[in-house]
């Protein structure tokens, strides 16, 4: 068998999908496995398993990134795949671990053929990309690129208090592999769209061409409170007032701009949080995105002027909290070329698209070569546990990732050798 007919084993790839979807089920067909805690152990230790079965080369560093490596027949950087395995409370079985199940299956595929590439090959996951527990979200890959401190992050704590460097230690994954890691020689990550464009115009590879740049902030309202049934409307300093109408300012700032700006309260807390008591304290988010930087930048001084605006005319006062803010990011238009026509080969429709949410592939991109290959999800839905990708597209995204895979292992397609540098320890 040629090399370019192998394909990979679809009913082995969703029963793992299936096995590491049961590790914290939510019992609705989700799961929930925040990063660093029990079922985040448990779901680390099987995939585990499946990598030391295969017999890869496993390594763990500081910040809980582990990393197989398969051998080549030359030595030097691997051609990396993978993602994440931890979710958000109300996740879905596909996000994430497709791209990690899907590059142990390549492997797999080659063991099973017996195919040594030249270069070897890497299968990753990273420690709390999510951000769910501990912000910023994509900090495994972040410290795995150099782009933060292994000691500030081990500093960082939870949304339930705890500190990530003592959580880490606690389930046995603060391993002594240095950070920053080694550059792959290239990058790859196969993902599930989170968003309704595949599927919207029937195609099924998306060759991802970049990734929105991403501002989290945490903004905190102080107000006074007072009765809500004694107290005129205009001798009232109503936090939760000014939380609801910087909401609907931030839809409206990105309905105004158009194009890729999308705008996100994904939480709001009032205080005392009584129906009868005007709020004294409110504390939100506000998620801004942007394919273009100087956009971005627009967006949020748009905003914090709209938010100086509402908090003088209501009397209250306004604190504000950086949660992340990552700049847009153009992937490697060689991965992009040959996602696309790897696709194209396999007889799949695909087209480009830019990425919605934040993957480790962004962080990855400060050091190599790296793309994305997009399969679709239904209705768009992720983050939910009805998130679903048919079989029929998890094994095309597989088999695009497997050619890609070869093809970069194989062959001078990035027209270089040894660009990508081990990062200074």
């Amino acid at each position: 068998m040629q090399r370019h007919d192998l394909r990979v084993d679809i009913d082995r790839l969703t029963a793992r999908l299936d096995e590491l979807g049961a590790v914290g089920s939510t019992g609705d067909g989700g799961c929930a496995r925040l990063a660093l805690t029990d079922d985040d152990r448990a779901g680390r230790d099987l995939v585990v398993t499946w990598m030391t079965d295969l017999g890869m080369d496993v390594s763990v560093d500081e910040i809980g990134n582990v990393v197989a490596v398969r051998a080549g027949s030359e030595d030097g950087p691997p051609v990396m795949c993978g993602s994440h395995i931890d979710t958000v409370a109300t996740g879905g079985i596909y996000d994430g671990n497709l791209g990690v199940l899907g590059g142990l299956e390549v492997v797999e595929t080659l063991e099973s053929a017996g195919v040594v590439t030249k270069r070897p090959l890497a299968v990753a996951f990273f420690t709390d990309e999510e951000g769910s527990r501990f912000a910023p979200d994509m900090l495994g890959s972040l410290v795995y690129s150099g782009a933060l401190s292994i000691e500030e992050a081990l500093d960082v704590v939870a949304t339930d208090g705890a500190r990530l460097g003592d959580e880490l230690g606690r389930i046995g994954y603060q391993g002594p592999t240095p950070c920053p890691g080694i550059a792959p020689y290239a990058y790859i990550e196969l993902h599930i769209e989170q968003g309704p464009v595949l599927e919207t115009h029937g195609e099924t590879i998306g060759a991802v061409t970049g990734v929105q740049g991403i501002s989290w902030q945490e903004l905190t309202i102080q107000g006074q409170s007072n009765h809500a049934g004694t107290t005129p409307m205009s001798y009232r300093h109503d936090a939760g007032f000014v939380a609801a109408s910087i909401a609907v300012r931030a839809r409206e700032l990105a309905r105004r701009m158009g194009a890729d700006q999308v705008a996100t309260v994904g939480r709001l807390q009032l205080s005392p949080n009584l129906v009868n008591v005007v709020a004294s304290k409110a504390t939100f988010t506000v998620d801004l995105r942007n394919t273009v930087e100087k956009l971005l930048q627009y967006a949020e001084a748009e905003l914090s002027r709209q938010v100086d605006e509402v908090c003088r005319s209501e009397g209250v006062s306004c604190s504000s909290r950086r949660l992340a803010r990552f700049e847009p990011v153009e992937f490697d238009s060689r991965i992009v070329d040959l996602v696309e026509r790897t696709a194209s080969r396999l007889g799949h429709s695909t087209r480009r698209l830019p990425s919605g949410a934040g993957h480790d592939a962004q962080m990855l991109a400060r050091m190599c070569p790296s793309g994305m290959v997009f399969v679709p999800s239904v209705g768009g839905i992720s983050h939910n546990p009805k998130e679903f990708t048919s079989a029929e597209h998890l094994e095309a995204g597989a088999n695009v990732l497997l050619g890609a895979m070869l093809e970069l292992a194989e062959s001078d397609v990035l027209h270089f050798d040894g660009e990508c540098e081990a990062v200074a320890h």
